[in-house]
């Protein structure tokens, strides 16, 4: 079930000046399956498909730009001439990545780089030992959380499944996963990717698979209550945190109303504990102009 134009969160493109480590930790701890590396640029993937997490080897580290699914080649054009028509730049009508059919990239709010797009080729990678089994979400920190949000609602359609006090957080969602984009407010930085797994038992073994590499979790297993999934977390090379989480609340209502939290109440963010994420939250990285 789709709720509009966007049926999916596709993937995520970012850039790392610790290229071969990012790959080491995507593959080896995380689990996720390459499917092609040119050592510039780096494909990723837990699910059939050609990629969900595509690593740019470059100068900086930052995010280049993210990847959302339309219905059809008739979708695009749509969210394209709607775009275009309000004035948000068409940085190229051509996709920004291999082995997609059609696609364009558009310029959005605080310089965060949308790649719309259809067609991606599958590719079976067969039985995997361990890993997630797919793409689940992206959490961004936007200065202006409302102004975001407003952009995603209207131009992509995804739907509000959490409201955190006044202008500071919200929840979105394009299909039942409780949210493919959650916007915190704060620096301007894309805060973390997550991917998601079948059991709890998982994040537990995730966080062996880091001490085995001399790593900790930085945070987790832990419940939080938008969207009600069971997460743990570490730190990438290039600043991002990857998440994995299994238990997300699945949404089959298109018409939901939003739930709404007091900013106070922390159980939004943490039901099993006191901690309040200040030193978790500075942790990510910001968008970096396409060349």
């Amino acid at each position: 079930m789709s709720l509009g134009v966007i049926t999916e969160m596709g993937y995520l493109a970012m850039r790392t000046r610790d290229y071969d480590e990012s790959l080491e930790l995507a593959t080896d701890v995380l689990g996720l399956r390459m499917t092609l590396n040119d050592d510039k640029r780096a494909y990723l993937s837990a699910a059939d498909r050609h990629h969900e997490l595509v690593y740019v080897k470059g100068e900086e580290d930052g995010i280049d730009h993210v990847g959302l699914v339309a219905d059809s080649p008739e979708g695009l054009e749509i969210i394209r001439k709607r775009l275009e028509a309000a004035g948000f730049p068409i940085l190229t009508r051509s996709p920004l990545e291999r082995e997609i059919g059609e696609g364009f990239a558009v310029l959005g709010p605080e310089g965060y780089v949308y790649h719309v797009y259809v067609g991606m080729k599958d590719h079976r990678h067969g039985p995997s030992s361990f890993g997630p089994d797919r793409y689940g979400h992206i959490n961004i920190h936007p200065q202006n959380p409302t102004a975001m949000k407003d952009f995603l609602v209207e131009f992509f359609g995804f739907k509000v499944s959490d409201v955190i006090g006044q202008d500071f957080a919200y929840f979105l969602r394009c299909n039942p996963d409780h949210h493919g984009i959650a916007l915190i407010k704060g620096r301007g930085s894309l805060h973390h990717h997550a991917w998601q797994t079948q059991s709890i038992a998982d994040l537990g073994r995730l966080g062996d698979r880091l001490f085995a590499t001399g790593r900790r979790l930085i945070w987790g297993p832990v419940r939080h209550g938008a969207g009600h999934n069971i997460a743990a977390y570490y730190v990438e090379p290039n600043g991002t945190v990857v998440e994995l989480y299994t238990d997300l609340e699945q949404i089959h209502e298109v018409d939901r109303p939003p739930i709404e939290w007091s900013q106070d109440d922390r159980t939004w963010f943490n039901r099993w504990g006191v901690y309040n994420g200040e030193d978790f939250r500075m942790h990510g990285a910001f968008p970096i102009a396409l060349n």
